[in-house]
């Protein structure tokens, strides 16, 4: 029974879940700057769609992927693949995940008002655009902007079921541009090349193999200078969109919020350089940690970015929560079944 409740953890990427799950919670509170008051019992149920939301994506995603997966030494020991959990089982996990985001809508925030049915509205795009791009985006070049817009479109269900009225902060749409470039280097450039030794084995049609993207049998891998441009046009406009706020309309700051933001962006910008330069695929291992520290640097954008609007000391929780939320139940509770 433990190990069955472990691997069905493991499906989930349950230590992952926090991270994964913030979007609704950034909407949420990017309105505190234009008068909404957000309580803590409204993040907490936040937080509960948007890990209804991941669950039903990565689930999803690894039922549409298993016969990839079963290429890749990184994914074999995934549950689907290995078989210790079972497709049916994984779908309907899925699709009580589809039913969870839209109960928690419609039991904690419902009001017969327009932002609400905005936020819904934002609910089934999302839904939409991820399941497209879970079951059908191997097959669609660009098929991560559908990620990425369903990513950020969660940002919108945030603000908009908390909001009086439709009108949102610079900050929500600040926040909803940063959160879609992510997902979007996240699918199309991380990934991409993450995955680039055996994505082609299943004639996979994604932006890094169209563009040139090689992976030789010496372990030399190509990345042509047209990916390289699209990888790091992503990575500069994050790194300038979140000053808009600041330089363009006249948002409160303070000089050390400043240069801290600047110092997180030389950093991303040089890793991300770096990651888009490497000339071996023997580094992949190195790669994976690579990424997630980027992904870790990148996250502390958005809540260092709303220091004048949640004040300092809650920046700093929004920042350790995923990484005390990971510590828990990657560090702790089940840190030899995902070491394995």
């Amino acid at each position: 029974m433990h190990n069955k409740l472990l691997e069905y953890a493991k499906l989930i990427r349950l230590p992952g879940l926090g991270g994964f799950s913030m979007a609704p919670i950034f909407g949420a509170i990017s309105l505190i700057d234009i008068g909404v008051y957000v309580d803590l019992k409204i993040l907490i149920l936040l937080l509960l769609l948007g890990i209804f939301k991941s669950i039903y994506g990565i689930v999803l995603n690894d039922y549409a992927d298993i016969e990839v997966d079963r290429l890749s030494k990184e994914s074999e020991k995934r549950p689907l693949v290995k078989g210790t959990i079972s497709k049916k089982n994984a779908l309907l996990i899925s699709i009580l995940s589809m039913i969870g985001i839209l109960a928690t809508a419609f039991i904690f925030f419902y009001r017969n008002q327009t932002p609400f049915y905005l936020g819904v509205l934002c609910i089934i795009l999302a839904i939409i655009m991820g399941t497209i791009y879970d079951l059908y985006g191997k097959r669609i070049i660009g098929s991560d902007f559908l990620v990425g817009g369903a990513e950020g479109l969660f940002v919108l269900v945030g603000a908009f079921l908390v909001s009086p009225n439709v009108t949102l902060s610079v900050f929500t749409w600040t926040t909803t541009i940063l959160i879609f470039n992510q997902y979007l280097f996240m699918n199309a450039v991380m990934g991409g090349l993450k995955d680039a030794d055996h994505d082609y084995l299943m004639n996979t049609k994604n932006i890094a193999l169209s563009s040139g993207v090689k992976v030789y049998k010496n372990n030399e891998i190509f990345i042509p200078m047209s990916f390289k441009v699209f990888a790091l046009s992503i990575r500069f406009l994050s790194c300038f969109i979140v000053f808009i706020p600041f330089v363009f309309l006249g948002a409160k700051y303070e000089l050390w919020q400043i240069l801290l933001l600047m110092l997180l962006v030389i950093i991303v910008l040089y890793l991300s350089i770096k990651l888009v330069n490497i000339k071996t695929f023997e580094w992949k291992g190195k790669m994976v940690k690579f990424l997630g520290l980027q992904g870790v640097l990148w996250y502390s954008f958005v809540p260092i970015m709303l220091i004048p609007v949640v004040g300092l000391a809650n920046a700093f929780i929004l920042i350790l929560f995923p990484l005390v939320w990971y510590g828990i139940f990657k560090l702790t509770v089940v840190k030899d079944y995902f070491a394995s």
